[in-house]
């Protein structure tokens, strides 16, 4: 396979070290194989790096949600709480724990407001898992999933 380079960076198959580290610029920003590229590009064209809390700060994220309650109910959260199915309560990938933000249903329009205390969901194109009790206030329990947009509470 061929390589790539483009702007001073190589893409396609490499052996990086391990830890992998590079130095730009005189900063050094440590990497990982499948985040490197995109640190390393927005350092050398001068973009900011925005975490996923300050990118709700400024607007909305919206794509699929789904729940979870049954064989989770009473097991430690990520966050360190017991997992409560009936308490309005949500995982996020990257939102800091305790977080509360305001879930939009887009079919229905309905909303709610739930603390972030897990991590989830791992399934492409969904952005949050609530817990069985937001679900049911949302109103798509028995569908399983939705289209919401959430934002800071």
């Amino acid at each position: 396979m061929a390589r790539m380079i483009h702007a001073g960076f190589t893409f396609g198959p490499q052996r990086l070290p391990s830890p992998a580290a590079v130095v730009f610029n005189k900063v050094r920003v440590s990497t990982r194989v499948t985040k490197n590229i995109v640190v390393v590009a927005a350092l050398a064209t001068g973009l900011s790096i925005v975490s996923m809390g300050a990118a709700l700060a400024a607007g909305d994220q919206c794509g699929g949600a789904s729940w979870y309650g049954p064989g989770f109910h009473g097991k430690t959260a990520a966050s360190g709480e017991r997992f409560n199915e009936n308490a309005m309560t949500a995982a996020h990938r990257s939102l800091p724990f305790g977080t509360v933000v305001k879930v939009v249903d887009q079919r229905t329009g309905k909303s709610i407001t739930v603390k972030i205390n897990d991590r989830g969901p791992f399934h492409k194109g969904r952005i949050i898992d609530l817990s069985k009790a937001a679900a049911t206030a949302l109103g798509f329990r028995n569908a399983g999933t939705t289209k919401v947009c959430i934002d800071r509470a």
